[in-house]
C-alpha cells in the first residue's frame, strides 16, 4: 500500500512522526509512505527543527508555498499536491487536522478519486468565522476513513450524516470488533468512520521520557525554583485584534504578579506586538523579570516546559491537548473549543481574551487544582490501529 501523507503547519509534522514511526517499525514491509511539505510553515524554527528532532524522514517533496492570503496559499498546494498524486498514484492520501494544506489536499485528492484518510475527523467548534472548521468540515465530507479522536467528533459525524456502525466503533482496544457500516470496501459515497484515540496521545506518551534526557530547557531558564505558567498564543483571532492582544498581555502582566509565566512567541504574535499594543504595555512587558519572553521552541522542548508547568494558558488546540496529557489545567483564550472533553472534566476553563474571565479561570484554578484525568484520548496506540484499517480496506472487496 502507498500513501501520499500532506504535512505543511507545525502540529502536522508532529503528528505525522506518529505514523512514520509506526510504519518505520511494524510495516516496513506492507507500507510505503510518501511525504509531501507544502511549504506552509517555512521558518526552520517552525519546521525544520521538527523532522530532526523527531526522526521524521526528510520530505520527497516541498511545495515552498510560504505565506500568502488563504485563497493564494491553498490554491498553489492544490495545483502541487495534484500533480504530485497524478506521478505518485498513491493508494491514500492522509490529511491531518485542519490547516490549508488539509483543505488544499482533500479539493485536489477528491476532484481526482484519490481516497482520502482524514486523521482528526469529527472535531468541531460550530464556529465558521475560524477557517479551521470550515477546512475540517470539507475535508471530513470528501473522506474515505475517518479517524476521529473522541466520542464527541464521532458523535458530530453521526450528527452530520455519516453513518456509524451502532454496535459501536472500534477502538484501539477492540480493534478486531466491528468495522462499521457493511463489507464493501469503502469509497468518498460510503465512508467508514472509526473513534481511535488521539495520535498526539502516541507521540507524547512516546517523546516524554526523551525530553527529559534531550533538552535542557528547564535549566536554561531557570525555572527550577519557582512555578511557571506558560502560555501560547498564535491565533489571528487574537493577534490581529489589539483590543483582545491587548486584553491577553494585560492579563498576563496580572498574572505575572503572583506567578513566572514563560512565553514561546509564535512569529505571528511577535511581529503584532509592535504594531498592536500601545508602547506603555509594550514597555512593560518587554521590562517585567517574571515575564519570560522566548522564540519558538521545539516539540521536546515544548512538551518538557508542559509537564513542569504549573498551568498552561493558550489558544492552541494541540497545547491544551497536551496540557490534558500531562495532567495541567488549562485556560483557553478562545470562546469555544474542538476539545470539548476537557472543559467537561472540569480541567479546561474557556476565559476567551476576556481579562476577568481569565483572572477569574486562574484563582479558580489556584484554588481547586484538577486532580483526576479520564483516560478519554486512546491508550497510546492510535497510529498502529489507523495503519491495520487502511489495509483492511486497502484489500476488501
Amino acid at each position: 500500500m502507498k500513501l501520499v501523507t500532506i504535512i505543511g503547519a507545525r502540529p502536522q509534522i508532529i503528528k505525522a512522526a506518529a505514523l512514520s514511526r509506526a510504519i518505520r517499525n511494524n510495516y516496513a514491509d506492507q507500507i510505503q509512505e510518501v511525504i509531501v511539505h507544502t511549504g506552509q510553515h517555512y521558518d526552520d524554527n517552525m519546521s525544520q527543527v521538527f523532522f530532526d528532532e523527531l526522526h521524521i524522514p526528510r520530505p520527497d517533496y516541498n511545495l515552498h508555498v510560504g505565506s500568502a492570503s488563504h485563497g493564494v496559499q491553498t490554491a498553489r498546494m492544490t495545483e502541487g499536491i495534484e500533480d504530485i498524486l497524478f506521478k505518485e498514484q498513491p493508494d491514500y492520501i492522509v490529511l491531518y487536522g485542519d490547516t490549508n494544506s488539509t483543505l488544499a489536499g482533500a479539493v485536489a485528492a477528491a476532484k481526482i478519486h484519490v481516497p482520502i484518510v482524514h486523521i482528526e475527523a469529527g472535531l468541531r467548534s460550530f464556529n465558521k468565522a475560524m477557517p479551521e472548521e470550515i477546512n475540517r468540515i470539507v475535508c471530513d465530507h470528501c473522506s474515505t476513513l475517518l479517524f476521529t479522536p473522541t466520542k464527541a467528533g464521532l458523535k458530530n459525524l453521526k450528527r452530520e450524516g455519516f453513518t456509524i456502525d451502532e454496535c459501536g466503533p472500534s477502538t484501539p482496544s477492540t480493534s478486531s470488533g466491528t468495522e462499521g457500516s457493511g463489507t464493501a470496501k469503502p469509497t468518498i459515497d460510503n465512508p467508514k468512520v472509526y473513534h481511535c484515540g488521539d495520535i498526539m496521545y502516541d507521540n507524547s506518551l512516546h517523546f516524554a521520557a526523551i525530553a527529559e534526557e534531550k533538552t535542557d530547557i528547564i535549566q536554561r531558564l531557570e525555572l527550577t525554583a519557582k512555578p511557571y505558567i506558560l502560555a501560547t498564543i498564535h491565533r489571528d483571532t487574537n493577534t490581529d485584534h489589539p483590543e483582545r492582544l491587548s486584553a491577553i498581555f494585560r492579563s498576563i502582566i496580572k498574572l505575572s504578579e503572583e506567578c513566572q509565566v514563560v512565553l514561546p512567541l509564535h512569529p505571528r504574535t511577535a511581529k503584532l506586538l509592535k504594531t498592536n499594543l500601545d508602547e506603555t504595555l509594550q514597555k512593560h512587558i518587554f521590562s517585567c523579570q517574571n515575564i519570560k519572553l522566548i522564540p519558538p521552541v521545539s516539540f521536546l522542548e515544548m512538551i518538557t516546559l508542559e509537564r513542569h508547568a504549573l498551568l498552561v494558558m493558550t489558544d492552541s488546540g494541540g497545547v491544551q491537548k497536551e496540557a490534558y496529557f500531562f495532567k495541567k489545567p488549562c485556560i483557553i483564550l478562545r470562546p469555544e473549543t474542538e476539545w470539548v472533553e476537557i472543559v467537561e472534566t472540569g480541567n479546561a476553563v474557556l476565559a476567551d481574551a476576556d481579562q476577568g474571565r481569565i483572572m477569574q479561570a486562574w484563582q479558580h484554578f489556584k484554588v481547586n487544582p484538577p486532580t483526576v484525568f479520564p483516560e478519554i484520548f486512546g491508550d497510546g496506540h492510535a497510529a498502529e490501529f489507523m495503519l491495520e484499517k487502511m489495509l483492511l480496506a486497502n484489500t476488501n472487496c
